[in-house]
């Protein structure tokens, strides 16, 4: 029989990696058992899709490990231990719950294919005896709050918005219990796996990348800091955001939300303190405004499920779409006609990273110009993407497809947009001299 004593609680970690504002950790704690956590490097994520990438490529890989490094770092501080693991969780989390006599396992909510499928593999392998909570920890206005059924959810973002802006309070954050949480040492000798260990090379950071920081939640909250308040870029957010080139013309803040090492609550109400400390303006609404979209997003994959991955996409849209093979090799080498596509293309390729103003142009160039097949460049951003977040990315590209949320299936003319957002070529010059090196 178990007593209270040799109970333990497993942290089952996937896309949350953080301590702050985590509701996963906060409900083991106050479990009153033990603590321990997981995460694990699923080989699947770095095999090649359908599409012929490599699912997750060294930009985000590295990412990744190094995020997953600072989170067990962060854990050991509150005495959590973090048994990482290159393996499917599948294997790995029934040995744990066995060796650790686990009751209880927490974790955050998903509901795309692939996470679904994880969750289940491993469900399907434990008795009944142990209980799973997941949390949505990774939204800005919580599914409980908002004041409509998913099903009933607008296909129109402005009315979205308008509602849960109307209507809709941001939570506070969840509590940090795990300041004072003790308990006695656990033994772990799993090792957090190198590039090489994901079949990947190593490499150094791009001299130019707009993007040059670290994963992780500590590296997160610095550059939250450093962007907000030490240089209160946040006040000119709106003006500088369709920016191309440097570390400061947008907050940068996607690629930690990616894989939860900043949770949005946390930039609204700092956000919020800003306010209340020095001004506010469009610009400091503007970063709240571009959360609520990728809040959206999220509800939008809730609402049609698989229906994001398909062609036809959410509005079931036939069109003619090719898939030549050349023609795709050389958007991705930046090969085409036209120099702004090609510019935003090579920074992909050296750097993982890509203006948000860059991705709209090369999606539509892809979807509407050359018109091959979105979900190919959606598997393409996905596997090079630093701040690939699957809800995100399909329903961006579904929208510059005409198979998405966008009422008016617009098309960017891309010369016009590089004339506006490049006027003096500088971001070109800066990809496509020496691009070869």
């Amino acid at each position: 029989m178990q007593t209270q004593e040799n109970k333990t609680s497993l942290i089952w970690f996937r896309n949350n990696l953080r301590i702050h504002d985590n509701s996963s950790i906060t409900k083991a704690i106050t479990k009153g058992n033990k603590v321990i956590a997981i995460y694990c490097f699923d080989p699947r994520h770095f095999q090649i899709s359908e599409f012929g990438f490599k699912k997750t490529e060294k930009y985000r890989a590295r990412f990744l490990i190094e995020s997953a490094t600072n989170l067990k770092a962060n854990l050991e501080k509150h005495h959590i231990p973090l048994f990482v693991y290159l393996d499917k969780p599948e294997n790995q989390i029934p040995k744990l719950v066995a060796d650790h006599q686990v009751t209880d396992i927490f974790l955050q909510e998903e509901w795309t294919h692939e996470e679904t499928f994880v969750f289940n593999q491993v469900k399907k392998q434990l008795s009944n005896n142990v209980q799973f909570t997941a949390s949505f920890e990774q939204f800005l206005f919580h599914p409980e709050d908002i004041p409509f059924k998913i099903e009933q959810l607008p296909n129109i973002f402005t009315n979205f918005r308008k509602t849960v802006e109307k209507y809709v309070n941001v939570q506070p954050l969840s509590k940090h219990t795990i300041v004072n949480f003790q308990q006695p040492e656990f033994q772990n000798t799993t090792k957090i796996p190198t590039l090489n260990d994901l079949g990947l090379e190593d490499f150094n950071i791009h001299h130019k990348s707009a993007f040059p920081f670290s994963g992780g939640e500590s590296a997160a909250l610095n550059h939250m800091q450093h962007y907000i308040f030490n240089t209160q870029k946040l006040g000119v957010y709106k003006n500088t955001r369709n920016g191309l080139i440097g570390t400061d013309y947008s907050s940068k803040f996607s690629p930690w939300l990616a894989n939860g090492c900043l949770s949005p609550k946390l930039i609204y109400h700092e956000i919020k303190r800003f306010e209340n400390e020095y001004f506010s303006n469009q610009s400091t609404y503007w970063l709240i405004f571009e959360l609520i979209w990728r809040d959206y997003f999220k509800y939008i994959s809730l609402k049609y499920g698989n229906n994001i991955f398909k062609t036809e996409g959410i509005l079931n849209k036939t069109y003619s779409w090719y898939k030549n093979k050349e023609t795709i090799q050389h958007w991705i080498d930046g090969k085409t006609s036209e120099p702004f596509v090609n510019a935003n293309m090579i920074e992909l390729g050296k750097t993982g990273w890509m203006s948000n103003r860059g991705r709209q142009n090369v999606a539509s160039y892809f979807a509407k110009h050359l018109k091959i097949d979105w979900r190919i460049g959606a598997s393409y951003f996905e596997s090079l993407l630093l701040d690939y977040d699957v809800h995100s990315n399909y329903g961006n590209w579904m929208y510059v497809s005409g198979v998405g949320n966008d009422p008016r299936d617009r098309k960017f003319d891309v010369k016009s947009q590089a004339e506006r957002y490049d006027t003096n070529g500088k971001h070109q010059r800066l990809w496509l001299q020496n691009s070869l090196f």
